[in-house]
């Protein structure tokens, strides 16, 4: 597909996605259902309502309703669109401030799915024109916080939130305060130009000092638009999506609401985490990368609970998307009930994961290349105990490398190594 990745379509805007592509995408929606309702939302990017209103004339064009929510995470947008027939998010996620997208949600809080995604693509363009014209109107998104608080009390619990000055800022210091949390809030004000700037599930160093000097019983680190969470123990040290996924699976085994006692990870999922549920007789499964793909094979399993080292967490008995809100929810909740410290529930013994991100707008032709092929295949061979993967992110233009191995130097050499390839064979191609 041409515009939509692994999350929707993202890029930077006026250069990858415009005005232009926001109204086609709007407009495309009443060629696919006559005069839709939607609900939409946006994180807090300069260009949220650049981008939202002109989806929102599009769609209104067509002959459909808009609701806008203004500013709301992505998990607010997938729960309140149980009453449209689409949800719409106006976001990046966790890409910069000069980066937004555009993201749609079913009426089961799924993602919009990829057939859905090449027949909106296949249409674009081909403008509907509304007889009469729709109706947009602006409206709360109380029934989301209600939805959120609808959680087991965390009274006497000490809660370091990260707003990441997102789509968080409001909601989330709000529902852990009014469930009896004790909060301190940083990056917590709506702020476009500094929305996931060192800072958020991407940077949780400012996270770290602020649970130290709190001594708080957790930290929580969101994105730009709440999708993921990102988890700092009451020591300091990071607790990832994998080991999140950890503790909630182990959670739900001890609830007997652990379906198929299975749990989903992906391709990146440390395989320290496979072999401690493993010891729970936990079977984790691996999807492709990517919070959709995630929940497909959710889907087709039958699992209660899946997710990605990032902090995507879908609990799918809530909410069948990612929400970095409802995750820390849960997350706080396991140790309120357990009396346990979050060090000891997550305490896994986990292999070295060594990651590199390469920037190129050739992709595909990099991947492809029989050179780097051939050269990833030797390693592999000569390495039988190291995971390799090299893929495209679905959201920027970089090659991702991440090389595991129980060893720290060897992971960090072939990740070096393939590193190290990939900018020679660019270099190749640019000069030519």
């Amino acid at each position: 597909m041409k515009y939509f990745g692994t999350d929707g379509i993202r890029g930077e805007v006026t250069k990858d996605i415009t005005h232009n592509l926001a109204f086609d995408c709007g407009n495309a929606l009443c060629a696919i259902k006559k005069t839709p309702k939607i609900v939409i939302g946006k994180d807090s990017r300069l260009s949220k309502d650049y981008l939202s209103l002109a989806f929102s004339l599009g769609v209104i064009y067509g002959g459909g309703s808009v609701d806008d929510v203004g500013v709301c995470t992505s998990g607010g947008v997938a729960y309140l669109a149980k009453d449209y027939d689409y949800g719409v998010m106006i976001s990046a996620s966790h890409n910069p401030p000069n980066h937004n997208g555009i993201k749609i949600f079913l009426p089961s809080s799924e993602k919009f799915g990829e057939e859905n995604e090449e027949i909106l693509e296949s249409i674009l363009g081909k403008h509907i024109v509304g007889n009469p014209f729709g109706q947009y109107k602006q409206m709360g998104k109380l029934a989301y916080e209600k939805f959120l608080e609808n959680s087991p009390s965390l009274d006497g619990l000490k809660i370091v939130l990260d707003c990441c000055y997102g789509a968080s800022c409001k909601i989330a210091p709000k529902v852990f305060k009014n469930l009896g949390a004790t909060i301190k809030v940083i990056n917590k004000h709506f702020n476009g130009n500094k929305i996931n700037v060192n800072c958020g599930a991407t940077n949780v160093l400012g996270l770290k000092e602020n649970v130290l000097n709190f001594g708080a019983d957790l930290g929580l680190a969101f994105d730009g638009d709440g999708d993921r969470v990102i988890a700092v123990d009451e020591l300091g040290n990071i607790v990832d999506g994998d080991k999140i996924l950890y503790v909630l699976a182990k959670d739900l085994k001890i609830q007997n609401r652990l379906e198929n006692n299975l749990v989903v990870g992906t391709i990146l999922t440390n395989r320290g985490i496979s072999s401690s549920l493993d010891k729970d007789d936990i079977t984790l499964i691996e999807a492709n990368v990517g919070d959709k793909y995630v929940y497909k094979k959710m889907k087709d399993l039958g699992a209660s609970i899946g997710g990605e080292k990032a902090g995507h967490i879908i609990l799918k008995d809530k909410l069948k998307t990612g929400d970095g809100i409802l995750t820390g929810l849960a997350l706080a909740g396991v140790i309120k009930k357990s009396k346990l410290k979050l060090s000891q529930l997550s305490d896994v013994e986990l292999f070295c994961q060594c990651e590199a991100n390469i920037k190129t707008d050739k992709k595909n032709e990099i991947l492809a290349n029989k050179q780097l092929c051939d050269f990833v295949e030797d390693l592999k061979k000569s390495n039988s105990q190291t995971k390799i993967i090299l893929r495209k992110s679905g959201t920027e233009n970089l090659i991702r490398v991440m090389v595991e191995d129980k060893d720290k130097l060897s992971a960090q050499k072939i990740a070096n190594l393939i590193s190290e390839k990939i900018k020679k064979l660019l270099g190749g191609i640019c000069a030519e």
